[in-house]
């Protein structure tokens, strides 16, 4: 039994072996995460990559935040500071969480996540935005309150994640989305995360 589980060490997935730097691995060890989750070892090492369309299904509680997050804090220039990734969510606590696990991953990073929701003050959120930020996680009606007041540009955004998106159809967040997504002109790659794959998630993905 000891050297079957020797054997089972030596193939076992790892998240380096997926790809991820030295630095995120750092932070991975720091809080915990040692073996990728099925849907981290299967979109990670594509969506590091940085240039292919992506459909994830994947339950809430499968790590599919560190399947994106990691991807994205990896990609990001981090000596620009405008807003290069866009995350887009239903709710405002998942906004807030994506926002805490991603500073999570990157404590050892020079990077900077900003989240914008609705229900709070949209002042302080301008403000946090004009300090300058690389990845952006925003509920879709207060984000496109900031696009409507010019207090976000979004021909920097290289990568959108639609997280939730059958949950954000469900709550009648299409046109939102739509609107959104025609502001990213300049995305290199769109990764739609999804508990579910009804006909309005097949139709926004085939788009």
């Amino acid at each position: 039994s000891v050297y079957l589980s020797y054997i089972c060490t030596l193939f076992m997935t790892t998240f380096e072996s997926l790809g991820i730097e030295a630095g995120l691995l750092q932070s991975l060890e720091t809080i915990g995460f040692v073996t990728p989750t099925p849907i981290q070892e299967q979109a990670i090492p594509v969506l590091l990559q940085g240039t292919k369309d992506f459909v994830g299904l994947a339950q809430t509680g499968t790590g599919k935040t560190a399947a994106f997050g990691l991807p994205l804090l990896q990609l990001i220039n981090k000596e620009q500071r405008t807003p290069q990734a866009l995350v887009i969510c239903p709710t405002r606590e998942l906004c807030l969480q994506i926002t805490t696990d991603l500073e999570r991953f990157a404590q050892k990073g020079r990077l900077s996540i900003t989240a914008v929701y609705g229900g709070t003050s949209i002042t302080q959120q301008v403000r946090d935005l004009k300090r300058g930020t690389h990845i952006v996680v925003a509920t879709p009606g207060r984000l496109i309150d900031l696009i409507e007041r010019k207090a976000i540009h979004l021909e920097d955004i290289n990568y959108v994640v639609l997280d939730e998106a059958d949950e954000m159809l469900n709550m009648g967040f299409k046109e939102d989305i739509e609107f959104i997504l025609k502001e990213t002109i300049n995305r290199h790659s769109m990764w739609l995360f999804s508990a579910t794959m009804p006909p309005e998630i097949r139709s926004v993905s085939k788009r």
